[in-house]
């Protein structure tokens, strides 16, 4: 193909995404990377500044939709199953689960906690065995295969963290080949009561690796600790994931990014097993779909990095990469247990990183979780990472109290933000071909595409785990100070009443966390992409996200989807990492 505008199309400037063209471009491949949202991460021309566009502001992240997208302008539909009446084709439309839309991708909102998968993520069924109604599977790689790419990544982002437990780390981690580049931030206080209480009931806390800075790293600050992580861009590029692959990537001069560029098709020759391009909709000056001119990049190869969520839509939007019927299905979210305590004075929860601590207990098990397991007629129980955080900030609590003469001594009280401390455990979620992502029979985006569908229900296995694991937590709390705690989760599981509609979290999973979309795997007839993440029917097409993970562990997919980008594309340029070995 000589006609080409880059050797690498890349579609979406998220973890994913801007792995990739990290590592082709100093492989010494062109790519341009397409990105459906705004720029307000860094100056696309040299020197490739970094921009001022963030700021600690809740209204402009969390109401005004800065980093998009506009639930207005850009529906999803949700329903629980297409067997339930009173769902019928969709539940409600608007916000499900929105991820960040902008240069940079999710990776710009998140607070960066990166923790890696352990051996036994890759080979579930093998190790536990299976789960009636699930499709658990092993991965057709393992951890030894990604080792060397988590320790490429994390130097790339920039994370901190401590690998010995004897120091505050992970004492259930897998091997690693090296120390993380930073050491640990500083703990928020309200971990100084949570992590004494956890170890008390034999829980094992440790510092949580983030993409954070500690120290001055790859010519960015440290963090300041000022608390807005979490859902937020950070003002002093304290974060170093995603805008430290990008810049790296256009400090080559082989990379353009073209934001404001909504890819419609993926486009393929007259066989359709080559992808030539990708077509899209130039959206710089448009308003609706018909402002937008329609412009298209020829490539060698296309790389799809979109997110579970818009990966499998663009695909069933284009009619290709689905002769298996697979693309969109065995979504899975973490279905989320959270438990809220209230102290009688201040957690200082809007300080510090967004969490500091975590524990995996709840993955690794013990008796009395198998014991759980047997009650529920379940073969086993895996729950999922716990993060030891604060609550929302104080516009979202302004909004829980009434309106009247009560509502500025609430506001100062602060019972329901200031006086709470909250575990959040990301629980595993059993991959079921039921759980999927559509295309809406007639809800439509502001370009006149069909919205994405889901439609989404837990499996008894997730609600078996969280029924467990809350009660420990509530116990933890109360054990620290607390005095109240009560547990909550998302999506709400049960029949759903007026409280649950009227939940400020929504019906839907609210972890922003998506996996699963185009698993991967050896058969053709059961799996999207191969182990190298090539689509099994378009040989030059790619995926480079979070949607080609087999099963979802109860850890966040941010740090392994990137990972797993790193190898596809060390895979494809003939430029792969050597084995690697415990330090």
């Amino acid at each position: 193909m000589s006609d080409v505008d880059a050797d690498v199309v890349i579609v979406g400037s998220g973890p994913g995404g801007a792995t990739f063209a990290e590592v082709v471009t100093a492989a010494g491949w062109s790519c341009i990377v397409l990105e459906k949202g705004r720029n307000h991460l860094l100056e696309l021309s040299a020197p490739y500044d970094l921009k001022g566009d963030f700021a600690n502001d809740e209204l402009r992240f969390m109401r005004r939709h800065f980093l998009g997208p506009d639930p207005l302008l850009e529906p999803r539909s949700y329903r629980r199953a297409d067997h339930l009446a009173d769902d019928g084709d969709r539940l409600f439309v608007g916000d499900v689960n929105n991820m960040p839309t902008t240069v940079g991708g999710a990776g710009v909102h998140a607070d960066g906690k990166l923790p890696r998968f352990r051996a036994i993520d890759f080979h579930l069924r093998s190790e536990l065995g299976p789960v009636e109604g699930a499709a658990v599977d092993d991965w057709p790689i393992t951890y030894d295969d990604v080792e060397p790419y988590y320790a490429e990544v994390e130097r790339s982002i920039g994370v901190a963290g401590e690998a010995d437990p004897a120091k505050g780390g992970n004492p259930f981690a897998e091997w690693r080949s090296g120390p993380y580049p930073m050491p640990p931030g500083a703990d928020m206080f309200g971990t100084t009561l949570s992590v004494p209480a956890a170890e008390r009931l034999g829980l094992h806390p440790y510092r949580a690796p983030t993409g954070a800075n500690s120290v001055p790293y790859d010519g960015r600050p440290a963090c300041n600790n000022c608390g807005f992580c979490g859902y937020y861009g950070c003002p002093i590029h304290a974060k170093g994931d995603p805008v430290a692959m990008l810049q790296r990537a256009l400090q080559t001069g082989r990379c353009e990014i073209r934001p404001e560029c909504v890819v419609t098709e993926v486009l393929t020759d007259g066989t359709g097993r080559r992808a030539t391009g990708v077509r899209y909709l130039d959206t710089t000056q448009a308003i609706g779909s018909a402002d937008a001119p329609v412009r298209e990049v020829r490539a060698r190869f296309v790389v799809l990095a979109c997110g579970a969520f818009e990966t499998p839509r663009l695909l069933l939007r284009s009619g290709v990469g689905n002769s298996s019927g697979l693309v969109g299905r065995y979504l899975m979210f973490h279905v989320q247990t959270l438990t809220v305590g209230s102290f009688p004075f201040s957690m200082r929860g809007h300080t510090g990183r967004a969490v500091t601590h975590l524990h995996d207990d709840h993955i690794i098990g013990d008796e009395a979780q198998q014991a759980a397991a047997r009650a529920a007629g379940l073969p086993w129980l895996r729950g999922g990472i716990v993060e030891h955080g604060s609550a929302a900030g104080p516009v979202m609590e302004a909004s829980t109290y009434p309106r009247g003469p009560g509502h500025n001594p609430s506001m100062v009280a602060s019972e329901l933000r200031d006086k709470l401390w909250v575990f959040t455990m990301q629980g595993e979620d059993l991959p079921q071909v039921t759980n999927a992502v559509d295309l809406d029979p007639s809800v439509r985006d502001v370009w006149g595409l069909a919205a994405g569908r889901v439609t989404y229900a837990p499996h008894r296995h997730e609600v078996a785990a969280s029924d467990h694991v809350a009660p420990i937590l509530e116990q933890v709390l109360r054990d620290a100070g607390a005095t109240w705690a009560f547990s909550t989760t998302s999506p709400p599981i049960g029949a759903l009443g007026p409280l649950e509609l009227a939940n400020p979290l929504g019906v839907a999973p609210a972890s922003k966390h998506w996996m699963g979309t185009c698993r991967m795997g050896t058969d053709p007839a059961a799996s999207v992409v191969g182990p190298e993440q090539r689509f099994h029917d378009v040989e030059n097409l790619l995926c480079a996200d979070s949607s080609v993970f087999v099963t979802s562990t109860g850890y966040g997919p941010t740090l392994t989807l990137a990972a797993l980008a790193a190898r596809a594309a060390h895979l494809l340029t003939g430029t792969p990492r050597p084995p690697t070995a415990p330090a």
